[in-house]
């Protein structure tokens, strides 16, 4: 058995996000899960509808890997990807850091991982490999999945070659801390504003405050959408709370992200994007328990009242955005006056290295 030593096999809500914090600890850079999703500007919204989908999809996050992507560049980190057509060097790509000492990322689809108990294909899934031996692979996935878990080495390989949906070439990856990487707490106001600007001017009208707005007009219509609505609708409202999202389609996280940002920066504009976005975090569930109903009961009133709510919450988190945004606009405090208030409220928040 090959393993990485002193790794913190630590899960959390969010596949990508536990991914990354595991890799990050080994590093000797440890952020909670809220700063990683908030820091890689994660939050989004689609409405994803197609001629080959079964049913729709709402989906609360930027793409797979984006947050990756953001994160790293945020913070300066070294983000080597691997992406090839081989089995074999495919393999080669993860056993080699492995063997040096260095967890790895990997992309993959989560329906041929036999520790999921439900089955599923999604093609962005992402977990942390810190170990093999001949039979299976260590990894390290959300805690509902398990956190710490093992799973066989043939099953893997078809999850990583899978294709389809938002599946990579058995992408694997690896971060690297620099000496002195920029301080977290000095990029969280860039990681809002991006965000906010990317919500508030989507390229496409299935996006950001707008996809939402078009949620609302279109979930009405759900139970003429599907052949199986005891099965697709409690489904759709079982990946708005219970996939990996962290619950209210990772309003949730990004409402934590936002409360941990107050403390370090003291802002009229913050506090109300986070006090809009606790409204929002709140409304979330209320769309999902209605869309269930729908599906159970069969009463297109409840798909009714979903979108009337999807359009309370356009309007609220479009709200709160405007008002993150203009973050960029405020005199930064000063240095001194955040420190103090760190340490009173925050002593565990990263220090400067």
């Amino acid at each position: 058995m090959t393993t990485v030593k002193d790794i913190d096999a630590r899960g959390a809500q969010h596949c990508e996000t536990t991914a990354l914090g595991v890799l990050l600890r080994h590093q000797g850079l440890d952020l909670s899960e809220p700063l990683l999703f908030g820091l890689g500007a994660g939050l989004s919204f689609i409405y994803w509808d197609s001629k080959n989908m079964d049913f729709p999809f709402l989906g609360g996050r930027v793409k797979p890997f984006d947050l990756t992507r953001n994160l790293a560049a945020r913070l300066g980190l070294e983000l080597s990807v691997q992406e090839t057509a081989s089995p074999r060097r495919a393999w080669e790509n993860v056993r080699g850091p492995i063997d040096a000492g260095h967890p790895v990322g990997l992309q993959l689809d989560s329906y041929h991982l036999d520790y999921f108990g439900s089955k599923a294909h999604f093609g962005g899934h992402v977990v942390a490999m810190y170990g093999y031996d001949d039979h299976d692979a260590y990894l390290v996935d959300t805690d509902q999945q398990g956190g710490a878990v093992t799973t066989p080495l043939a099953g893997l390989a078809r999850a990583r070659a899978a294709r389809g949906p938002m599946t990579a070439r058995h992408r694997s990856f690896t971060l690297t801390v620099p000496d002195s990487p920029p301080s977290p707490r000095g990029e969280l106001i860039p990681a809002i504003t991006a965000c906010a600007d990317a919500f508030l001017n989507p390229p496409i009208a299935n996006l950001g405050h707008r996809g939402i707005e078009k949620a609302g007009r279109q979930v009405r219509t759900w139970l003429r959408r599907t052949d199986d609505p005891q099965r697709d609708l409690p489904q759709a409202a079982r990946l708005m709370e219970k996939a990996g999202t962290g619950g209210a389609l990772f309003r949730n996280l990004y409402r934590d992200f936002l409360a941990e940002c107050g403390r370090q920066i003291d802002s009229g504009h913050l506090r109300t994007g986070l006090g809009l976005y606790t409204e929002a975090a709140a409304l979330w569930p209320e769309v999902a328990a209605l869309i269930a109903r729908a599906g159970a009961s069969g009463d297109e009133r409840c798909l009714v009242q979903a979108g009337s709510v999807l359009g309370d919450l356009a309007r609220v988190e479009r709200e709160a955005m405007q008002a993150l945004a203009c973050l960029r606009h405020e005199p930064p405090a000063r240095r001194d006056d955040v420190v103090r208030r760190a340490a009173t409220v925050r002593p565990d928040f990263p220090q400067d290295r």
